[in-house]
């Protein structure tokens, strides 16, 4: 009996003194001091949800379902004539309707990282100077037409789930706000 209690003792002195020395040793990474400037002169700004129209030989074909965020200069947001959201809503109606930019008939052409530099150029030429960032491309996806009638229609028939959209490279537009900015936007995704 004396055996298991001294075995228990022993259990509880390890375990605690492994969570003690991880703890002393667990640290945030250390950012240099231009890099903390930096972060601390930006501001994450969440996405909406937006569809966009997939135009082609005078027909919607399909709808691009899209949630960008971005990391943008708090002066360059304080300086802006509308809010951010709708000014990125408008620029990606600019870039997207009716252009060839992304073709779901070749998604092996698209290239996302190309994709973030033409919205973030597209969005600071819009704004008038390098407001934004950085893109995160949270959600880029694809639904037809036809799955769009399917399930308005009520229909019991079966339709696809909105398809990501992949590049040449192989990478699907999956990227996540940091945890600080989505703590600070109350958890809004």
């Amino acid at each position: 009996m004396l055996k298991l209690l001294f075995t228990g003792l022993w259990v509880c002195a390890v375990t605690l003194g492994s969570v003690y020395f991880s703890m002393q040793y667990a640290s945030a990474p250390v950012l240099s001091d231009a890099e903390a400037e930096r972060r601390a002169s930006e501001e994450y700004v969440p996405g909406e949800i937006i569809t966009v129209p997939v135009i082609k030989d005078g027909a919607v074909q399909g709808y691009f379902l899209a949630k960008l965020s971005f990391s943008a200069k708090r002066e360059g947001i304080a300086k802006l004539h509308a809010p951010l959201r709708q000014l990125v809503t408008d620029e990606l109606y600019d870039l997207l309707v009716g252009s060839k930019f992304i073709d779901v008939a070749d998604t092996g052409s698209f290239d996302l990282p190309d994709f973030k530099l033409k919205v973030k150029d597209g969005l600071n030429g819009k704004l008038g100077g390098d407001v934004i960032t950085e893109v995160l491309v949270e959600q880029l996806e694809y639904l037809s037409k036809l799955d769009v009638e399917r399930a308005s229609s009520g229909q019991a028939i079966a339709y696809d789930k909105p398809a990501p959209i992949v590049d040449r490279n192989g990478n699907v537009a999956a990227d996540k706000l940091p945890e600080a900015a989505v703590t600070a936007s109350g958890g809004a995704h």
